[in-house]
C-alpha cells in the first residue's frame, strides 16, 4: 500500500469476491429492482420494531454475501460495518448474531465506502485474508431518529430526501475472481454552515467536491480516467451544487459519466421520494448491486464511488449546531481477463 496525500493506492488490489444487496418494497419498485438479491415485500421484515427490521436487513445481506463467496462464516476474519442509528446498533447487533470479530465505523451515509476502504486496507496490509464489509439503513428508523416518525405523516419540503431501506455487504479478499479495489481517498470534514436537516444534499455537496478534488490530485488523474463516477446520495439539490463547485475548480466532469446513487435508485417522478434517495443503504445497494453488475457485464471498467455523509445527530441539531459533512471515495476496477 502506498499513501498519497489523503489517499491509499493498493499495490496488490484487494478483490471483491462477493457482494449482496437486500432492500425494501419501495426500492423493489424502482428502476434498479432486477439488480438486488433480495426484495422484502414489507418494511417490518416480520420484526417487532423498525430497528429490529434494520438489523435483520444487515444480517440478511451479510449472510448472503458470505454464502455467495463460497466461504464458511468462520473463515471471515473481520467484519467492518456501521449505520445511522445511535451507537450504530444495527451493525453492532448484527455483529452479535454473526459472531465475527467486529470493527464498528461511522461516517453517516458515507459509511458504505468508509467500511470498504478500511476492509481493503486490512486485506492489502496483510491484516486479514477475508474481511466482510457492510452497512444498512431503514426509512422508518432514520426518519424517527433524525426528523419525525413516519407514522406522524409530516409534510416535507422538496429539498428533503427519502431514506433507502436496504443493506449492502461485500467480502474482500487477497485474491480471487471479481472486481478489485485499486485506491481509496479519505475525506475531510467540511461544514458550510447548513443547519436544515431537510436539505442534506446542500450540506453534503461541498464535502463531495473536496474529496473528488483530493482524489484527482493525489492519484494524478482526471475524470476521464473513469468510465463512471457516482456520488452517494446528493439527490437533485446536492448533485446540482457539486457540479457547480467542480466547474468552478475547472474539473471537467463532462469528460466522463457523472451521476448520483440517490438519483438512480428511485423513479423520482413516480415514487414520491422528494429530491431522491439517501441513507447508508443508498450507495451500498446501488454499488454492490447495480454498478458492479454492470462492471461484471463489461459496461464499466473503472468506477469511482464517492459516498457522502452528514455527521449531525439529534442532539447536535437540537443545540443549534450546523451540519458537518464528509465524503469517502473508493476506486473499483474490473480485473483484466474477466
Amino acid at each position: 500500500m502506498i499513501r498519497k496525500g489523503q489517499s491509499w493506492e493498493f499495490r496488490k488490489p484487494p478483490v471483491l469476491i462477493s457482494t449482496a444487496t437486500v432492500v425494501g418494497p419501495d426500492e423493489g419498485e424502482g428502476p434498479l429492482a432486477l439488480d438486488f438479491d433480495l426484495i422484502h415485500q414489507d418494511n417490518t421484515l416480520m420484526q417487532k420494531s423498525w430497528e429490529k427490521a434494520e438489523k435483520a436487513l444487515m444480517e440478511d445481506a451479510a449472510n448472503l454475501a458470505i454464502k455467495k463467496s463460497g466461504l464458511q462464516k468462520d473463515q471471515i476474519q473481520f467484519y467492518v460495518g456501521g449505520d445511522l442509528m445511535n451507537q450504530i446498533i444495527s451493525s453492532s447487533f448484527a455483529a452479535r448474531t454473526l459472531a465475527i470479530p467486529y470493527l464498528g465505523v461511522f461516517g453517516a451515509c458515507s459509511t458504505s465506502m468508509e467500511s470498504l476502504a478500511v476492509s481493503s486496507l486490512i486485506v492489502a496490509s496483510g491484516g486479514g485474508d477475508y474481511v466482510l464489509s457492510g452497512t444498512c439503513s431503514h426509512n422508518c428508523t432514520v426518519e424517527k431518529q433524525f426528523r419525525y416518525p413516519t407514522e406522524y405523516g409530516s409534510q416535507k419540503p422538496p429539498t428533503a430526501q427519502y431514506t433507502v431501506t436496504g443493506a449492502g455487504a461485500s467480502v474482500v479478499a487477497q485474491k480471487g475472481t471479481g472486481p478489485v479495489v485499486t485506491s481509496a481517498t479519505i475525506g475531510k470534514v467540511i461544514d458550510m454552515g447548513i443547519t436544515d436537516p431537510f436539505n442534506m444534499g446542500a450540506a453534503m455537496a461541498p464535502a463531495a467536491a473536496d474529496t473528488i478534488t483530493a482524489h484527482f490530485r493525489d492519484m494524478k488523474r482526471s475524470p476521464d480516467y473513469y468510465d463512471l463516477i457516482v456520488t452517494g446520495d446528493l439527490a437533485t439539490v446536492g448533485f446540482q451544487i457539486v457540479n457547480e463547485l467542480l466547474k468552478e475548480q475547472r474539473i471537467a466532469m463532462n469528460s466522463t459519466t457523472f451521476s448520483d446513487c440517490g438519483l438512480m435508485i428511485y423513479d423520482i417522478e413516480k415514487q414520491g421520494v422528494q429530491a431522491g434517495g439517501s441513507g447508508c443503504g443508498c450507495s451500498a445497494v446501488v454499488t454492490y448491486g447495480h454498478l458492479l453488475k454492470r462492471m461484471e457485464q463489461g459496461d464499466i471498467r473503472r468506477l469511482l464511488v464517492v459516498a457522502t455523509g452528514a455527521l449531525l445527530s439529534p442532539l447536535s441539531y437540537q443545540q443549534g449546531e450546523s451540519i458537518p459533512c464528509i465524503a469517502h471515495a473508493v476506486a473499483i476496477e474490473r480485473q483484466e481477463g474477466l
